[in-house]
């Protein structure tokens, strides 16, 4: 059972936000949420259930059984009385408690209901999102075991809420993940490096087209092909015999050799010899598990072609020093900076290949400058969309640390949390131009010290982030004293939040302007979780003048983990 977050008048902020989480006002209940509500009034044994979703200002009948359903507004319904408390409700005869008796359901306006039972739907983060209801219009009385079925069903009726909010996650996610890769995917096909990839078991994972033209296989072909199906071959590039398999750059790779400016000759499925250049690295997870290994070969012909030919002029102009010292210096000189440009490019194209972020820096070093105004916007557009997704797998895996890291409870000074604040966002303050400071002597609360500066820093940083256009950033930190605690308040001057965004801010994800591409909606997730951590609570409000206040209230002794 969920910890029950106490009804209080702040709370409802956190409720309504934890109940928009899960999406499911306004949306089709499913069969296996209407095969609950029927078999709650079975067990009740009465004609009529419902299953309500408590709204800001109305109650949402999910699903209905005996009647039909509708919205209704929030102050005519029954279970908005007393679901908050955690408690499941059980009148024989609503008429006769004064709490219900003039309620339009109960009083004849909307309906004649006598006996009526709720159970509350607790998340598992202790909010009650509404009620599994049943009623009749006589009289009723429930025996223990039918109380204790119904409320096994509210705790049922919220697993398959939380199975479908993780299941809706996780398709949000798959479907990044999906966007990416195809990023990724078109960009390596789009240049004239070979590239191929292979699981830990050395099965091909990615051929791209270069090299599906190397191998004689249509381009066109979706499914990554076997080995077998590869018809070019690598050659000694000295005996230009065949390399042996062993002895092939991605199996070097996956025994956790490494193959760095390596030349061979590659024979083509078409008979043509060509000059290449090797380049492999191991794939690893970060806890050190291999999941495969990538090379690639890079085209040289024409470099090699034209070394060759400033060789043979040098061999001519050997007996005519005097006459062409000029021209054998200019030649040499063009000869190192044309190594040096090979070698250095080279290098740098496949030295994080590791990672899909090292093809992208790959690519943009040895490629960038040759790259059409298309590919190049391709190519931004993927190095940006890969620095997104690891800066969000960062901020998630933070927004988790808040939530498992142990919590070390003591006196924390806040100026000191302040100017380590600053410091920490010097570059950005100077920047952006922006001040940042507090009024009067900030006060030592209550708090692990680590969380306590990672949730000013969040506030800091989004109040500069989300500066307004037509002025500088201003941030002011101020602390009051109240009766259990401290009222601390963070004020900037910026764009402010729509009143209509405010009530989702603090959820997973949630961002008032996504095509601003400023964050990923995980920064104010982050401040909630650490401030419950805290046994406080947060919200925002308007700052005079323009932009946003937002009002935190830490107790004195925690009332949470810490």
């Amino acid at each position: 059972m969920s910890t029950l977050v106490l009804e209080r008048p702040d709370a409802e902020l956190e409720r309504l936000a934890a109940l928009h989480e899960y999406g499911l006002l306004d949306a089709p209940a499913g069969h296996e949420l209407d095969a609950v509500v029927r078999l709650a009034a079975a067990i009740a044994d009465v004609p009529t259930a419902t299953l309500n979703l408590i709204d800001e200002h109305r109650q949402c009948q999910l699903t209905t059984v005996g009647f039909e359903g509708a919205d209704s507004p929030r102050t005519e319904s029954m279970c908005d009385i007393a679901f908050r408390n955690g408690k499941l409700i059980n009148l024989p005869d609503a008429s006769r408690d004064s709490r219900y008796a003039g309620n339009p359901w109960v009083d004849g306006r909307t309906a004649n209901v006598r006996f009526y039972a709720s159970a509350p739907l607790i998340s598992p983060s202790g909010y009650a999102l509404g009620t599994l209801c049943v009623f009749d219009n006589v009289t009723k009385v429930l025996s223990r075991r039918q109380v204790q079925r119904l409320e096994d069903l509210a705790e049922v009726v919220v697993g398959l809420f939380e199975r479908r909010r993780q299941s809706r996650i996780s398709d949000e996610l798959a479907h990044a993940a999906e966007r990416d890769h195809k990023f990724i995917e078109t960009l390596l096909d789009a240049v004239d490096v070979g590239i191929a990839a292979s699981d830990s078991d050395g099965r091909l994972t990615i051929l791209n087209r270069t090299a599906r033209h190397w191998a004689g296989i249509d381009e066109n072909l979706t499914a990554v092909p076997g080995r077998g199906d590869i018809r070019c071959a690598l050659l000694d590039a000295n005996e230009l015999t065949p390399v042996a398999e062993k002895d092939l750059p991605l199996n070097k790779a996956l025994r956790g050799g490494r193959v760095d400016d390596t030349e061979y000759i590659l024979r083509t499925a078409a008979d043509e010899h060509l000059t290449v250049v090797a380049h492999t690295r191991r794939m690893v997870m970060d806890q050190g598990v291999p999941i495969g290994a990538v090379v690639a070969l890079t085209d040289v012909s024409s470099d090699r072609e034209y070394r060759r030919t400033i060789e043979r002029a040098h061999a001519e102009i050997a007996g005519q020093e005097s006459q062409l010292r000029a021209v054998v210096s200019e030649l040499e000189r063009s000869n190192d900076e044309l190594e040096g440009f090979a070698a250095g490019v080279s290098h740098d194209l496949v030295r994080p290949l590791a990672s899909a972020s090292g093809y992208l820096e790959m690519l943009g070093h040895l490629y960038g400058e040759g790259l059409d105004e298309r590919g190049a916007k391709w190519l931004t557009g993927a190095m940006r969309a890969l620095d997104r997704m690891q800066e969000l797998v960062k901020a998630l895996l933070g927004y988790a640390r808040v939530g498992n890291s142990p919590c070390q409870a003591t006196q924390v000074d806040l100026d000191d949390v302040v100017e380590k604040v600053r410091a920490d966002l010097h570059p950005l303050i100077k920047e952006y131009g922006a001040t940042v400071g507090a009024t009067g002597t900030l006060p030592k609360v209550h708090g692990d010290p680590i969380l306590i500066r990672q949730l000013l820093q969040n506030l800091i940083d989004n109040a500069i982030k989300y500066r307004h256009p037509d002025r500088a950033p201003e941030v002011t930190v101020t602390c009051t004293a109240g009766p259990d605690g401290w009222a601390v308040q963070v004020t900037d001057n910026g764009l402010g939040i729509p009143l209509e965004h405010r009530d989702r801010v603090f959820d997973m994800f949630a961002q008032v302007d996504p095509e601003s591409m400023k964050g990923h909606g995980i920064g104010l997730s982050t401040c909630l979780r650490i401030v419950e951590r805290h046994g406080g609570t947060i919200g925002l409000g308007d700052a005079r003048g323009g932009g946003t206040v937002i009002h935190l209230y830490l107790p004195q002794q925690s009332g949470g983990d810490c």
